[in-house]
Protein backbone atom coordinates (compact mmCIF):
# COMPACT_ATOMS: atom_id res chain seq x y z
CA UNK A 1 0.00 0.00 0.00
CA UNK A 2 1.33 3.47 -0.90
CA UNK A 3 1.68 5.88 2.00
CA UNK A 4 1.70 9.52 0.87
CA UNK A 5 2.30 12.71 2.85
CA UNK A 6 0.04 15.40 1.33
CA UNK A 7 2.35 18.18 2.57
CA UNK A 8 5.06 17.16 0.08
CA UNK A 9 2.68 17.03 -2.88
CA UNK A 10 1.31 19.75 -5.12
CA UNK A 11 -2.28 20.87 -4.88
CA UNK A 12 -2.97 19.11 -8.19
CA UNK A 13 -1.50 15.83 -6.94
CA UNK A 14 -3.65 15.96 -3.80
CA UNK A 15 -6.69 16.88 -5.91
CA UNK A 16 -6.22 13.73 -8.00
CA UNK A 17 -6.06 11.53 -4.91
CA UNK A 18 -9.14 13.15 -3.37
CA UNK A 19 -11.31 13.07 -6.49
CA UNK A 20 -10.20 9.56 -7.34
CA UNK A 21 -10.95 8.08 -3.93
CA UNK A 22 -13.90 10.08 -2.54
CA UNK A 23 -16.40 8.71 -5.04
CA UNK A 24 -19.12 8.90 -6.11
CA UNK A 25 -19.73 12.58 -5.27
CA UNK A 26 -23.16 14.19 -5.68
CA UNK A 27 -23.27 17.18 -8.03
CA UNK A 28 -25.02 20.46 -7.27
CA UNK A 29 -25.95 22.69 -10.18
CA UNK A 30 -26.11 26.11 -8.54
CA UNK A 31 -27.84 29.21 -9.85
CA UNK A 32 -27.01 32.59 -8.36
CA UNK A 33 -27.48 36.22 -9.37
CA UNK A 34 -24.81 38.92 -9.53
CA UNK A 35 -25.25 42.48 -8.26
CA UNK A 36 -25.69 43.44 -11.94
CA UNK A 37 -28.58 40.96 -12.30
CA UNK A 38 -26.77 38.30 -14.36
CA UNK A 39 -27.99 34.75 -13.68
CA UNK A 40 -24.96 32.52 -13.15
CA UNK A 41 -25.01 28.72 -13.25
CA UNK A 42 -22.23 26.30 -12.33
CA UNK A 43 -21.79 22.68 -11.18
CA UNK A 44 -19.99 21.69 -7.98
CA UNK A 45 -19.14 18.20 -6.77
CA UNK A 46 -17.76 19.34 -3.41
CA UNK A 47 -21.36 19.31 -2.18
CA UNK A 48 -23.31 17.54 0.55
CA UNK A 49 -25.91 17.55 3.34
CA UNK A 50 -25.00 19.40 6.53
CA UNK A 51 -28.15 19.14 8.65
CA UNK A 52 -31.81 18.13 8.52
CA UNK A 53 -32.89 20.46 11.34
CA UNK A 54 -32.84 22.99 9.84
CA UNK A 55 -32.24 21.52 6.36
CA UNK A 56 -28.83 22.74 5.23
CA UNK A 57 -26.34 21.88 2.50
CA UNK A 58 -22.69 22.75 1.91
CA UNK A 59 -20.66 23.80 -1.11
CA UNK A 60 -16.89 24.12 -1.32
CA UNK A 61 -15.86 26.47 -4.12
CA UNK A 62 -12.16 26.70 -4.87
CA UNK A 63 -10.84 30.10 -5.88
CA UNK A 64 -8.86 30.66 -9.07
CA UNK A 65 -5.55 32.48 -8.50
CA UNK A 66 -6.97 33.80 -5.22
CA UNK A 67 -10.10 35.22 -6.89
CA UNK A 68 -13.60 34.12 -5.88
CA UNK A 69 -15.57 32.32 -8.55
CA UNK A 70 -18.75 34.04 -9.71
CA UNK A 71 -20.97 31.65 -7.73
CA UNK A 72 -19.18 32.25 -4.41
CA UNK A 73 -19.09 36.01 -4.94
CA UNK A 74 -22.78 36.13 -5.90
CA UNK A 75 -23.81 34.04 -2.88
CA UNK A 76 -21.76 36.11 -0.42
CA UNK A 77 -23.05 39.35 -1.97
CA UNK A 78 -26.73 38.47 -2.45
CA UNK A 79 -27.16 35.82 0.31
CA UNK A 80 -29.36 33.56 -1.88
CA UNK A 81 -28.95 30.71 -4.38
CA UNK A 82 -30.72 27.64 -5.79
CA UNK A 83 -29.29 24.11 -5.79
CA UNK A 84 -30.43 21.60 -8.42
CA UNK A 85 -29.69 17.87 -8.45
CA UNK A 86 -27.89 16.83 -11.62
CA UNK A 87 -29.50 13.87 -13.38
CA UNK A 88 -29.11 11.78 -16.54
CA UNK A 89 -31.34 14.13 -18.57
CA UNK A 90 -29.69 17.43 -17.66
CA UNK A 91 -26.04 16.41 -17.16
CA UNK A 92 -24.91 17.46 -20.65
CA UNK A 93 -26.48 20.91 -20.27
CA UNK A 94 -24.96 21.26 -16.81
CA UNK A 95 -21.55 20.29 -18.18
CA UNK A 96 -21.79 23.19 -20.67
CA UNK A 97 -22.05 25.62 -17.73
CA UNK A 98 -18.62 24.57 -16.46
CA UNK A 99 -17.09 26.76 -19.18
CA UNK A 100 -15.26 29.84 -17.91
CA UNK A 101 -17.34 32.84 -18.92
CA UNK A 102 -16.90 36.47 -17.88
CA UNK A 103 -19.15 37.58 -14.97
CA UNK A 104 -21.39 39.58 -17.33
CA UNK A 105 -22.35 36.47 -19.36
CA UNK A 106 -24.89 33.90 -18.20
CA UNK A 107 -23.98 30.22 -18.34
CA UNK A 108 -27.69 29.46 -17.84
CA UNK A 109 -28.56 31.28 -21.09
CA UNK A 110 -25.54 29.87 -22.92
CA UNK A 111 -26.63 26.27 -22.08
CA UNK A 112 -30.25 27.04 -23.07
CA UNK A 113 -31.73 26.27 -19.66
CA UNK A 114 -35.32 27.41 -19.03
CA UNK A 115 -35.47 29.57 -15.91
CA UNK A 116 -38.36 29.43 -13.46
CA UNK A 117 -39.09 31.93 -10.67
CA UNK A 118 -38.43 30.81 -7.11
CA UNK A 119 -41.01 31.15 -4.32
CA UNK A 120 -38.88 32.44 -1.46
CA UNK A 121 -35.65 33.74 -2.99
CA UNK A 122 -34.99 36.17 -5.83
CA UNK A 123 -32.70 33.72 -7.67
CA UNK A 124 -34.46 31.72 -10.43
CA UNK A 125 -34.20 27.97 -10.74
CA UNK A 126 -34.12 25.91 -13.91
CA UNK A 127 -37.02 23.79 -15.13
CA UNK A 128 -34.79 20.98 -16.42
CA UNK A 129 -34.02 19.73 -12.87
CA UNK A 130 -36.27 17.20 -11.12
CA UNK A 131 -35.22 18.49 -7.69
CA UNK A 132 -34.31 22.03 -6.77
CA UNK A 133 -33.77 23.69 -3.43
CA UNK A 134 -34.07 27.40 -2.74
CA UNK A 135 -31.36 28.40 -0.27
CA UNK A 136 -30.35 31.37 1.84
CA UNK A 137 -26.79 31.85 3.02
CA UNK A 138 -26.26 30.57 6.55
CA UNK A 139 -22.44 30.75 6.76
CA UNK A 140 -19.58 31.63 4.42
CA UNK A 141 -16.00 30.90 5.43
CA UNK A 142 -12.70 31.17 3.63
CA UNK A 143 -10.80 28.00 4.47
CA UNK A 144 -7.46 26.51 3.48
CA UNK A 145 -5.50 28.37 0.83
CA UNK A 146 -8.41 29.88 -1.08
CA UNK A 147 -11.62 27.90 -0.75
CA UNK A 148 -15.03 29.41 -0.07
CA UNK A 149 -17.01 27.07 2.18
CA UNK A 150 -20.70 27.91 1.86
CA UNK A 151 -23.49 26.60 4.07
CA UNK A 152 -26.97 27.24 2.75
CA UNK A 153 -30.27 26.78 4.57
CA UNK A 154 -33.01 25.34 2.39
CA UNK A 155 -36.17 27.44 2.54
CA UNK A 156 -38.15 25.69 -0.22
CA UNK A 157 -38.00 22.28 -1.91
CA UNK A 158 -39.34 21.66 -5.43
CA UNK A 159 -39.68 18.01 -6.46
CA UNK A 160 -41.07 16.64 -9.72
CA UNK A 161 -44.43 14.90 -9.15
CA UNK A 162 -43.37 11.70 -10.92
CA UNK A 163 -40.59 10.96 -8.43
CA UNK A 164 -42.34 12.12 -5.22
CA UNK A 165 -44.42 9.69 -3.15
CA UNK A 166 -45.55 10.29 0.44
CA UNK A 167 -42.53 12.30 1.49
CA UNK A 168 -39.97 10.15 -0.29
CA UNK A 169 -38.06 10.54 -3.54
CA UNK A 170 -37.74 7.64 -5.98
CA UNK A 171 -33.99 7.25 -6.54
CA UNK A 172 -34.39 5.42 -9.85
CA UNK A 173 -36.81 8.04 -11.13
CA UNK A 174 -34.48 10.86 -10.09
CA UNK A 175 -31.63 9.15 -11.97
CA UNK A 176 -29.04 11.37 -10.32
CA UNK A 177 -25.52 11.25 -11.68
CA UNK A 178 -22.37 11.54 -9.63
CA UNK A 179 -18.86 12.76 -10.25
CA UNK A 180 -15.85 10.51 -10.37
CA UNK A 181 -12.33 11.64 -11.36
CA UNK A 182 -11.22 13.38 -14.56
CA UNK A 183 -14.05 13.53 -17.11
CA UNK A 184 -15.89 10.54 -15.63
CA UNK A 185 -19.40 10.39 -14.17
CA UNK A 186 -21.51 7.54 -12.80
CA UNK A 187 -25.19 6.58 -12.79
CA UNK A 188 -27.03 4.88 -9.95
CA UNK A 189 -25.91 1.26 -10.22
CA UNK A 190 -27.07 -1.85 -8.43
CA UNK A 191 -28.92 -0.99 -5.21
CA UNK A 192 -28.64 -3.24 -2.15
CA UNK A 193 -30.12 -2.98 1.33
CA UNK A 194 -28.47 -3.54 4.72
CA UNK A 195 -30.55 -3.01 7.85
CA UNK A 196 -28.97 -0.94 10.59
CA UNK A 197 -28.40 -2.68 13.90
CA UNK A 198 -30.66 -1.53 16.75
Amino acid sequence: MHSIDPSVQTERENYKLLTGSIIPRPIAFVTSVSKAGVVNGAPFSYFNIVSANPPMISLSIQRTNGQQKDTARNITDMKEFVVHIVDEKNVNMVNETAASLPPDQSEVEMANFSTIPSKKVSVPGVEEAKVRMECVLEHALEIGNGTDFIIGRIVQFHIEEDIYNQGRIDAKGLAAVSRLAGNDYAKIGEVFTIKRPR
